[in-house]
């Protein structure tokens, strides 16, 4: 029986990415080919894709896709402007991928951003934070992953551990988007070892091992 993953990715898209669009793009794209090899290398997992833009509203742009019928994104797909109602995609993704999945099913959620929130009408920081503790409950991993902030307690108040910080520069994005490109072919390998995952552990820890 094979190993279920959503990979679901909620990148900003507000006006100030506008000058990072092309790496932020790539470094998509880039994503999903990662995942597309992590399936063949890893035929026991089962890979699908969720992508998410938001500025002032949320763009589902891929919904659960099986990973190879996934196609790259583009700046037809992906076009920053506005501001960034950050909890209001991180509320209503997230509702919108439990309510498709199983218990026995992996899920990482990365989320990007080089802002803070400044724009959700339906969700506030402490229900995001209290909907961020249910799902972690469930085995759920989570990773945030900013600029232009202190990631690591802008992340706090929403009860993500796992954070990384960039510069919201063209190079700064291209060396960010290698980096976690890096640490999800580790957690993909680590998610095939015959112990199993330790969900908390890897909440703290996705971007240390």
């Amino acid at each position: 029986m094979k190993i279920k993953v959503y990979n679901l990715v909620i990148l900003d898209a507000s006006g100030s990415m506008y000058v990072i669009r092309e790496q932020a793009i790539s470094g998509i794209n880039e994503t999903i080919q990662s995942i597309k090899l992590a399936q063949r290398e890893n035929p026991e997992q089962e890979h699908y894709f969720s992508f998410v833009s938001f500025n002032n509203k949320m763009r589902t742009v891929a919904d659960c896709q099986p990973i190879e019928e996934v196609v790259e994104i583009s700046e037809d797909t992906y076009r920053p402007e506005a501001m960034t109602a950050l909890y209001d995609a991180m509320g209503l993704s997230l509702l919108a991928l439990e309510s498709k999945i199983s218990a026995d099913d992996r899920v990482l959620v990365t989320i990007i951003t080089d802002g803070m929130e400044n724009a959700s009408q339906e969700f506030t920081g402490t229900a995001v934070k209290t909907l961020v503790e249910r799902l972690k409950s469930k085995g759920w991993v989570f990773a945030y992953i900013g600029a232009n902030q202190d990631v690591e307690a802008v992340a706090a108040k929403i009860a993500i551990k796992n954070t990384m910080s960039f510069e919201a520069t063209e190079v700064g994005t291209c060396y960010m988007m290698k980096n976690l490109g890096a640490q999800r072919e580790k957690f993909y390998k680590r998610m095939s070892c015959d112990a199993p995952m330790d969900a908390v552990d890897e909440n703290e820890n996705f971007f240390k091992k």
